[in-house]
């Protein structure tokens, strides 16, 4: 890969702090609950030339982080920074990707399953990308198996602080977005209680990285004080079976309508850090 400009680098950088200082506070919490457990990164890379079949020649890499504690059942974190070219069909289905097959990429990608049914699974995923166009996408959404209505209130007024910031708009159309992308058709239900996701959002460089950092701090605070909140709550083994039949749920989106998932099936990412996000243990009755 070409080395990167100015704005692509400091869009990695910026992914790769956050990955560290949310990194940081999962292990504090495991800490805490005297599990000793630690991120260990893997880092890849990309530079097979040959690409998937219909999708992309790429190049770059990133790292993938993982964690299974006490408190975290499987959590991952991953960075990513690949560019590249899309092949066939595929790129046509890229916003600004359609006459120019040339693609940049980096962000960051979070899931975390808990050992706890009363501690939420959470998702967040922020990202920069450029075609023939240039834009920011992402967000965070709580996934609790058992909801609590303090804690999507409390994950909820965080995002719309940080989204505020930027745009008093942009919180109830995220939010819009947020619950009609994270829904299953054939299921007919919400994975979640929501929270916020946006995509192709041209915005100038500066203020697009503003909301991205923003949006990630607003994750930084609000989810692990729920996590403390709730990750010491007994519970029952009728609890864990329907924290295990709704994580079911959460496989079916992730592997059927997630874009993240797709992308980095067709662009010949790193499969481990790709289906990072499926659950340890599910169950379908």
């Amino acid at each position: 890969m070409p080395p990167l400009d100015a704005q692509q680098a400091a869009a990695r950088v910026a992914f790769e702090g956050l990955r560290d200082r949310i990194c940081a506070a999962f292990e504090a919490i495991e800490r805490e609950a005297a599990s000793g457990a630690t991120f260990e990164y893997i880092p890849w890379d990309r530079t097979d030339p040959s690409g998937v079949p219909g999708g992309a020649k790429e190049n770059g890499g990133g790292v993938r982080g993982v964690m299974k504690g006490r408190v975290f059942e499987k959590v991952g974190v991953n960075v990513s920074t690949v560019g590249g070219t899309f092949e066939g069909e595929f790129g046509r289905t890229i916003h600004g990707a359609g006459d120019d097959p040339r693609f940049f990429a980096t962000g960051i990608s979070l899931v975390a399953h808990m050992a706890n049914p009363h501690v939420p699974a959470v998702h967040m995923n922020l990202r920069f990308l450029r075609t023939t166009k240039q834009w920011f996408g992402g967000g965070a959404d709580l996934n609790p198996p058992l909801p609590i209505a303090a804690d999507t209130a409390d994950f909820h007024a965080a995002l719309q602080a940080a989204c505020d910031r930027h745009d008093p708009g942009y919180y109830p159309r995220f939010r819009q977005w947020a619950d009609e992308y994270f829904y299953i058709p054939h299921r007919q239900v919400h994975r979640g209680v929501g929270g916020i996701f946006y995509d192709h959002l041209e915005v100038p460089f500066d203020a697009g990285l503003a909301l991205a950092q923003d949006v990630g701090q607003a994750f930084l605070e609000s989810y692990p004080a729920i996590v403390r909140r709730r990750m010491n709550t007994p519970f029952t083994d009728v609890e864990v079976a329907a924290q295990r039949t709704w994580r079911g749920r959460y496989a079916e989106f992730n592997l059927v309508y997630d874009r993240g998932t797709l992308f980095g099936l067709k662009t010949g990412g790193n499969i481990d850090a790709i289906l990072m996000s499926l659950p340890p243990v599910a169950t379908w009755s």
